[in-house]
């Protein structure tokens, strides 16, 4: 495709129109016209025919090329910018971390290191919402009580910002689950989202022990307003932990709802996932991009930039000058305009 062209390029046809309006308008008898009487009429009745015929052609060039520039304008040239790509379809996603007081158990392992869960949950969602080209992805903290911490927004920077900012017991240290999915029900019911296209990732590693509403009760409703929840149980299944007897095994999971987890992701036609360390939890969010795809791109769209002022600048520059050359010869030589 070119990256040029005319909007409007019909309106080429009003090129000749000057040349035509010449040809069929009657012509005035000389007695009635108006004269301009030139300062030194004596000298340009001197001039011969060659020199009148000269002034003239550069009259009639210099009034075409006005009106050339001026029927380019109203074509509205264009220029057209490289294409860019448009997501095809999308998903409405909604992403709840859970920043209760657990959530700062140290049982995952990053870039060599031993985190805590949060830390770890914070790094595996980033990339994983960095991944949703195309998808408008929201975030939602709860602990004892759930809020909306960004809204269905397609600017995917901003919510791994305010990923990270995240902290453990901003929102409370204990867990509504419950409160969790209702807050994403609402928002992307909200937000306009069809039904079929709204998905929740929840990802906790605890029981509802908190909240106004049971989390089985919202899924029920969940699942008839047509949202699809994948639910993700954080936390290691053992680790060893020293104290004055010595180093003892215990599960640091001790208090994840499985069962809830599981019966919340098979009601709203989701599935649940068991990430018991940094690289299953990565494994988990792959899973995600398959279950919900995000969206395919297509070439559909060229940004357009109007040009029309130039060519309808320069017609204007060009008749002020000529004007203002006109003036001043006028001055100059002391001219006067006279009725035949």
């Amino acid at each position: 495709m070119s990256n040029w062209q005319f909007a409007w390029g019909w309106l080429a046809v009003l090129l000749p129109l000057p040349v035509l309006v010449r040809w069929l308008w009657p012509r005035i008898p000389a007695g009635n016209q108006a004269a301009l009487r030139p300062p030194a009429e004596a000298d340009f009745l001197a001039l011969d025919d060659d020199q009148r015929a000269g002034d003239n052609r550069r009259r009639l060039l210099l009034l075409a090329l006005i009106w050339s520039l001026l029927v380019a304008a109203a074509m509205r040239p264009q220029h057209l910018g490289d294409p860019i790509s448009l997501p095809l379809t999308g998903r409405d996603l909604m992403l709840a971390v859970d920043l209760s007081g657990s959530m700062e158990e140290r049982d995952f392992q990053l870039n060599g290191s031993r985190v805590d869960r949060l830390t770890a949950s914070k790094a595996v969602a980033s990339d994983f919402i960095a991944r949703r080209v195309g998808d408008r992805v929201g975030l939602i903290l709860f602990g004892r009580n759930a809020y909306v911490q960004t809204p269905l927004t397609f600017d995917r920077d901003t919510v791994k910002i305010l990923l990270s900012e995240a902290a453990i017991g901003l929102a409370g240290k204990e867990t509504a689950i419950g409160d969790a999915i209702g807050l994403g029900l609402k928002t992307l019911t909200a937000a306009g989202v069809d039904e079929g296209r709204r998905v929740l990732v929840l990802m906790t590693d605890g029981a509802n022990t908190a909240g106004e509403v049971q989390p089985l009760k919202a899924a029920e409703l969940a699942a008839q307003r047509g949202m699809v929840i994948y639910t993700i149980g954080i936390g290691a299944d053992e680790m060893f932990a020293r104290s004055l007897f010595g180093t003892r095994r215990i599960n640091p999971s001790r208090d994840l709802d499985e069962k809830t987890l599981t019966a919340i992701a098979e009601q709203t036609g989701g599935a649940y996932f068991r990430a018991r360390d940094t690289q299953e939890l990565a494994n988990i969010y792959a899973q995600l991009d398959e279950l919900e795809p995000a969206a395919e791109e297509t070439s559909g769209f060229r940004p357009v930039t109007e040009l029309f002022l130039w060519p309808l600048a320069t017609a204007l520059l060009i008749s002020l000058a000529w004007f203002g050359a006109a003036l001043l010869e006028s001055r100059g030589g002391g001219g006067e305009i006279v009725n035949a």
